[in-house]
C-alpha cells in the first residue's frame, strides 16, 4: 500500500485550498498531520504520533480508538496554538469506518476547535472512548500541557 496515491481524490482535496487533516494509522500506532500543498511539496504545518502519549502516563495499546482520540487531541490543541482553524479530511486509501480508529482521532482534533467538514455519525460514542483505564488523567494531562 506505501507510495499510492489516487490523484482524483488529492485533486478534489487540493481545490478547497485548505490544510488537509492527514490520518494515517498502523497496527500499533496513529500518525495525524495538517499538511499545506505548495508548488514546492507538501509542508506539514503541525502533526502528532500516539508514541507522544507514553511520555504523559499513557499505558495502553498505542492503536486503539482511545489512543487516537487522545493523539487527535493533541493535534487539535497544536493546530489551536498555530491559528490554523480549518482542514478538510484526508484519509487516504484506509477505508472508512463508521467509528473507527481514524474517525476517533477526527473526533479528538475537532473538540479544540478546528473545523473539520464532516458527519457527527461517524463519530465513535463517548462511553467506549471513555472505557479504557487511564484515558481521563491522560486526557486531562493532554488538556493541562502547553502544546
Amino acid at each position: 500500500m506505501e507510495g499510492k496515491t489516487d490523484y482524483k481524490k488529492r485533486l478534489l482535496l487540493l481545490k478547497s485550498r485548505k490544510p488537509r487533516l492527514v490520518i494515517r494509522r498502523s497496527l500499533r500506532n496513529i500518525q495525524l498531520q495538517l499538511v499545506n500543498y505548495t508548488k514546492d511539496g507538501d509542508r506539514i504545518l503541525v502533526s502528532s504520533h500516539s508514541n507522544q502519549l507514553k511520555k504523559l502516563g499513557w499505558k495502553q495499546h498505542s492503536g486503539n480508538l482511545q489512543s487516537a482520540y487522545l493523539t487527535g487531541l493533541i493535534l487539535g490543541l497544536k493546530a489551536k496554538s498555530k491559528n490554523i482553524k480549518e482542514a478538510v479530511l484526508d484519509l487516504g486509501l484506509n477505508r472508512s469506518v463508521r467509528g473507527s480508529v481514524l474517525y476517533a482521532a477526527l473526533k479528538g482534533a475537532t473538540e479544540n476547535g478546528l473545523s473539520v467538514p464532516h458527519s457527527g455519525e461517524i463519530l465513535p460514542k463517548e462511553k467506549i472512548l471513555e472505557s479504557k483505564e487511564g484515558f481521563k488523567d491522560v486526557k486531562e494531562k493532554i488538556l493541562k500541557e502547553k502544546w
